[in-house]
């Protein structure tokens, strides 16, 4: 028998949002287990109407409307599942991507159209293929839709640990030269944290949408 007492908690859960000091680097791996743990507990029918709500509060924004190119995911381990949004980005006629797994593990993104291809990359995701697949750099997407684990409203993301996106993302910290793509990230609101200590490789977010609120920075 284990005697031995469980970890402190990092933080407490009070109204959505986990408070306390900074969150700081050594704190990021079990904050980030904690997270997941949280949104995969999310019922498929929770899952389903944060869906719903978010889809109409992004949609509905001038950022989404004036973007003619933007960048979605598929949601995996309980992320917030985009499917509305994109559908309704199709009868919009915006022309939607997905990320796509580089061999030097970086992110392109791939045309998506109703009915296309389809094969899961190496962490199982699905992802464009097919023979003559196109893809583009993030430069020349208007917005991009980020799956977040954590997050705070001053623009600091948690990821899943990877660095995809930091690294296809490093050409926005010279933001004088660089406007686009807009980056939204996308969690639900349990995910939120007060305040998250930014790494030098971080690139900050422009906005963060749950299915409760639509934040821009």
């Amino acid at each position: 028998m284990n005697d031995k007492p469980p970890p402190p908690p990092i933080a407490t859960l009070s109204s959505n949002v986990i408070q306390d000091a900074t969150v700081t680097d050594a704190d990021r791996p079990r904050l980030r287990r904690r997270l997941r743990q949280q949104r995969r507990q999310l019922s498929k029918t929770q899952q389903r109407h944060a869906a719903h709500r978010l889809a109409r509060l992004v949609w509905s924004s001038a950022l989404f409307r004036r973007s003619r190119h933007i960048g979605f995911y598929l949601a995996n381990d309980g992320e917030l599942n985009l499917t509305p949004l994109l559908q309704h980005a199709w009868a919009m006629r915006k022309t939607c991507y997905l990320p796509v797994i580089t061999p030097d593990r970086r992110l392109r993104f791939a045309p998506y159209h109703p009915g296309d291809k389809l094969a899961p990359n190496l962490f199982g995701i699905p992802e464009p293929a097919g023979a003559g697949l196109r893809s583009v750099d993030a430069r020349l997407l208007d917005l991009l839709l980020l799956p977040l684990v954590g997050f705070d409203l001053q623009g600091n993301r948690l990821g899943m640990g990877g660095g995809f996106y930091d690294r296809s993302l490093a050409f926005l910290r010279h933001r004088r030269h660089w406007r686009k793509p807009r980056l939204l990230g996308i969690a639900h609101a349990l995910q939120r944290v007060d305040t998250l200590a930014p790494q030098w490789w971080d690139v900050p977010l422009d906005g963060v949408a749950t299915e409760q609120q639509l934040h821009l920075i």
